[in-house]
Formats: structure tokens, C-alpha cells, sequence
């Protein structure tokens, strides 16, 4: 009989020999391997072709020994496909060239297929789990629908989310009309990233935190809520994460996922108990912890895993991506660390 991967079991909350652990953001410009083919590629050059995207997703497998791979790609790539234009600009992030300011925009997005126009990604996964056999699974993802459809609103980065929230309350139906097209997008767009061989998805909703519970629950949860209903029908686990949003943990669990990510400021017990026992947890170390010397690294993953409790259910991870600069020894450290500790 087949044995299930630790990082699998974890997300159905059974036991493993150890808590496994992956990283958000653990293919990166913190490696090396990375920036050398960054020399010669733009990340939308990469993204675009799977022999590529593959080599990068590969690169923390070989050099971390972490729990789950999880395909190189970006959460805008949908906007891309959808004819919004996406460049990486020099200092500034990503920038949206057709911004979405009106309900026209809206009504004009084209009807494409999302595994026609990003079928790349798909196949990058495919390479992926082909070169890792008896290797760890494979996560795919996409951006959740209020940060995808906020980065399209606003054009690109933003502190005060002026642009997303005036179109919410000026414009209800379009925005749910927006929200509805990139649910059906995701659906797709991650439909076929399991075809392609992945094991589990995340849905990143790095920008929720700006909304309060009312906002949340009138132009989010419903159409989180069918996201998640429909990927139930793919038959892999889900990972909910999102950043700042402690004050939506509840919200988020009843949108679904079979795990919740944590991000750093939530202390992992208490964020578990607002979730729910029924549920696994993913998280939820400060990434800028991994800057600290040494033991003081070691001091608070052990103070995260005792707030975990041994409990069936818990998959290590940042609270947030790698940042750039990270040691990567420390990172190393950390994974054999953590396997160390937990080892059953």
C-alpha cells in the first residue's frame, strides 16, 4: 500500500511522521540557482515556459529537502490571459496596462479558456511531477478573486485600496459581475493545473486584510464560498490563506478550504482555535524571523510547534513568502529543524 506523503496527510489531518514543512515564495531571488536564471529571463519569461517554470520549482526541492513543491507562476498570469496587459516594472512591482475603471471594462473581458491561454502552467506541473516520482507532491494555486480583481482595479500595488473599494460601493453589480468572471477563470485555470498533475491547491488572498467582516461578507464570502464548492470537485486538498486577516479567520473558514494559512501575527494556537479543530493549519512563522541569528530562530519555531500541540493537522510554514536577502542555510536549518523535532 501506497504511503501518503507527509504535507497530504497533514492537510486531511492525519497522523505523520513528522510535521512537514514547506515555504510560500521558496523559489525565489533569495537562491542562487534562481538568480542566474534570472540573468538571462524576465519571471513572465519563466512563467510562460514549462521547461523553465519546472527548472525553478525543482531548485528548493534539491536544495531545502521541504515537504511539498509548489509550481512557479504568478497570481496575475489570469490578468494577462484576459487581455488586461501585465509588466514587472524596475522598483515598482507589477503594473496592470488596461485597468479596470468602469462596468464596460467589465463586460468587455473576453471569453477565453484558461487552459487554452495558461495551459503552460499545466504542463509545468506535468515535467514537475514526472522528475519528482517518488518525491514530494505538488501544489498548484491562484490568486483568490478580490486580490486578483483589486490588482486589476487599481492598475497595480497599493496602500490604500481606493480605486477597488469605490468601484465596490459605486458600481455593486459589476464588481460581482468582475468577481463571478474570475471565479469561473480560477476554476478552469486550476482545473487544469490538476490535470496537469497537481496535489493540492492554494488560493492566495495576499490583499483581504483591508476589508472589515461586513465588507468581506457582502462583496467576498459568497463568491469565495463558490470557488471552493466547485474545486471540491477536484478531488484535491485546499489551502485558504490569507494575509492580515485575522480579524476574517472565521469568515475564511466558512468560505472553505480544508486548511487555513496563518500569517505571522496571529499566534498559531489561538488562530486554530478560531478556525476550528476540524480543520488543519498552515503556518505561520515571520518571515524575518529567518534573518535572526540562530538560536533565536530555533527559540521561536519551538515556541510555534508548542502552541501546535503535536495536533494532527499542522503544516509548517512562513507566514508570509521568503523574503529576498534570506540565508538559505538558515532555511535549510529550518526544514531539517522541524523534522528533527517532530520526527514520530
Amino acid at each position: 500500500m501506497a504511503v501518503t506523503p507527509p504535507f497530504l496527510a497533514a492537510l486531511r489531518r492525519e497522523p505523520t511522521t513528522h510535521t512537514p514543512v514547506w515555504f510560500m515564495r521558496q523559489a525565489g531571488r533569495y537562491m542562487a540557482e534562481y538568480r542566474a536564471l534570472r540573468e538571462r529571463y524576465s519571471l513572465l519569461d519563466i512563467c510562460a515556459e514549462p521547461d523553465l517554470a519546472a527548472e525553478v520549482t525543482l531548485q528548493p526541492i534539491r536544495a531545502l529537502g521541504v515537504d511539498a513543491a509548489i509550481i512557479f507562476a504568478d497570481i496575475l498570469l489570469p490578468l494577462d490571459a484576459l487581455g488586461l496587459g501585465l509588466r514587472f516594472a524596475q522598483g515598482e512591482g507589477p503594473v496592470i496596462e488596461r485597468p479596470i475603471r468602469a462596468p464596460a471594462d467589465v463586460a468587455a473581458l473576453p471569453a477565453v479558456e484558461a487552459r487554452e491561454v495558461l495551459g503552460n502552467v499545466g504542463a509545468a506541473i506535468a515535467l514537475v511531477r514526472a522528475a519528482l516520482t517518488d518525491g514530494p507532491p505538488v501544489i498548484g494555486f491562484a490568486g483568490a478573486p478580490f486580490t486578483v480583481a483589486s490588482y486589476a482595479i487599481e492598475g497595480g500595488s497599493t496602500r490604500q485600496f481606493i480605486q477597488v473599494k469605490r468601484f465596490m460601493y459605486e458600481q455593486p453589480s459589476a464588481w460581482h459581475a468582475l468577481m463571478e468572471r474570475l471565479v469561473e477563470f480560477s476554476v478552469g485555470y486550476l482545473t487544469s493545473q490538476v490535470e496537469g498533475g497537481a496535489q493540492a491547491l492554494q488560493i492566495f488572498d495576499s490583499w483581504v486584510g483591508v476589508l472589515d467582516g461586513a465588507d468581506y461578507t457582502s462583496y467576498v464570502l459568497p463568491h469565495q464560498r463558490v470557488l471552493f464548492d466547485r474545486l471540491r470537485g477536484l478531488a484535491v486538498p485546499t489551502i485558504h490563506f490569507g494575509v492580515g486577516a485575522a480579524h476574517l479567520l472565521q469568515l475564511q473558514r466558512d468560505a472553505g478550504g480544508d486548511a487555513i494559512g496563518l500569517d505571522w501575527r496571529t499566534p498559531l494556537d489561538e488562530g486554530w482555535a478560531i478556525v476550528g479543530h476540524d480543520r488543519a493549519i498552515q503556518g505561520n512563522l515571520d518571515p524575518v524571523v529567518l534573518f535572526a541569528p540562530w538560536p533565536e530562530v530555533e527559540r521561536r519555531i519551538d515556541a510555534m510547534l508548542d502552541r501546535a500541540a503535536g495536533r494532527p493537522g499542522h503544516v509548517f510554514n512562513l507566514g508570509h513568502g521568503i523574503l529576498p536577502g534570506t540565508p538559505v542555510e538558515t532555511v535549510r536549518r529550518v526544514v531539517e529543524h522541524v523534522h528533527a523535532r517532530t520526527a514520530r
